[in-house]
């Protein structure tokens, strides 16, 4: 058995993952601060104590939230853990932000993570990572990463049923997440400032809808803050106005003002063009 507190609609699942892990001498957890590497963080420390390593890289690409949430766990659960910068930023091709940026971020992730460590590189993408267009991938293929969940055949809603059964408490119902530049517009430069605005527009509006999904997107049109449809439906024509006075305030403040901010109901990656260059 992987777990004692492992469920039954959980154990098959718990002990794939294991059988896995328990085959590697030594292992590098590449962990985002999301319920998916969060998880994987868990059950390869619970299989391999201190034979494995979480890397945690950081940016102004990554909100705080995730990197507190990650120091929270390695404390909680004593993990090694090895927070650092990744030097994306001082890629030029990533910042310029082309349609396979991530290819670029995950080259620098993975990059940095090999000359600090001689381990296996483990990824928590999933099952259902799969079905969509990540050049991410591709640099994990190039830096020999492993993906345990997909070898489990774990997809994200078992994720979340093993984050629940490790009891990581809210982790397991976190919304994906994914980094603040997949905000930015295909094409548009990725900047710190305007990440950090970005992340205070979220977390303001986070505190004033308490919403179920927020996404501030910059575009070539101006901000766009996209909710899900309850949210959205919900807001007053003069809480709308406010809070598109705030959000401009707020974008000013970090130098990029001066753009209309919109409201829309949110889709999955709609700063992401495909066809741009």
């Amino acid at each position: 058995m992987f777990d004692a507190t492992l469920s039954s609609r959980s154990q098959a699942a718990g002990d794939r993952l294991r059988c896995i892990l328990a085959k590697l001498d030594t292992a590098a957890v590449a962990v985002s601060g999301g319920v998916d590497s969060l998880t994987l963080a868990t059950i390869a420390h619970r299989t391999l104590g201190l034979r494995v390593i979480m890397h945690h890289a950081t940016s102004p690409a990554v909100p705080a939230e995730a990197t507190e949430r990650v120091r929270r766990l390695a404390r909680t659960q004593g993990w090694a853990l090895d927070i650092f910068d990744a030097g994306e930023f001082a890629d030029e091709r990533y910042r310029a932000n082309p349609v396979n940026r991530c290819f670029f971020c995950k080259t620098n992730l993975y990059g940095a993570i090999a000359t600090r460590t001689r381990a296996v590189i483990l990824s928590g993408t999933n099952l259902d990572d799969l079905g969509d267009y990540r050049p991410g991938l591709e640099a994990a293929r190039q830096h020999g990463a492993r993906h345990p969940f997909v070898e489990a055949k774990v997809d994200k809603t078992m994720v979340r049923v093993l984050a629940a059964d490790l009891a990581l408490g809210d982790i397991a119902e976190l919304p994906s997440a994914p980094c603040l530049s997949s905000r930015v517009e295909t094409g548009i430069a990725i900047e710190a400032p305007v990440l950090a605005m970005i992340e205070a527009a979220e977390i303001l509006l986070r505190e004033r809808l308490s919403p179920r999904t927020v996404r501030c997107r910059l575009r070539r049109a101006g901000i766009v803050v996209e909710l899900d449809a309850d949210t959205l439906t919900a807001m007053t024509p003069e809480t709308e106005t406010a809070l598109a006075l705030e959000l401009a305030a707020l974008a000013a403040v970090r130098g990029v003002g001066g753009r209309p901010v919109a409201f829309a109901p949110y889709r999955t990656g709609s700063a992401f063009l495909k066809g741009a260059a």
